[in-house]
């Protein structure tokens, strides 16, 4: 009976300093999520307490609002843009860009 309890003696700061070392980090990771405004999760990685205050439905819909302007936004200027390229690319552009640069040289001599 002794040699048993010496024995569970000498392991025990063996397998308690895992477990005390696992917990503080536990703890820690929980407070830096907490300070950080990352919302709590379960195992299964649901939220434990979802926020659903009605100023953060209110910036969801803002955000929302302020991403399709910018979508549209960016889809004129991909047409503009793809305008631009075309116009470019035309070869009648590209000859009279030419004649122009000959038309400065004659200039300058």
């Amino acid at each position: 009976m002794m040699e048993k309890v010496a024995a569970i003696e000498a392991f025990a700061p063996i397998l308690g300093v895992p477990i005390v070392a696992i917990s503080i980090a536990w703890v820690v990771n929980t407070w830096i999520r907490v300070r950080h405004g990352y919302p709590l999760e379960n195992s299964w990685g649901k939220a434990v307490y979802p926020k659903t205050s009605s100023e953060e439905l209110e910036r969801i819909k803002l955000l929302s609002q302020e991403n399709a302007q910018l979508r549209a936004e960016l889809g004129s200027m991909k047409d503009r843009l793809a305008n631009v390229e075309r116009i470019v690319t035309d070869s009648s552009y590209q000859l009279t860009h030419e004649i122009d640069r000959l038309r400065e040289r004659e200039e300058v001599n």
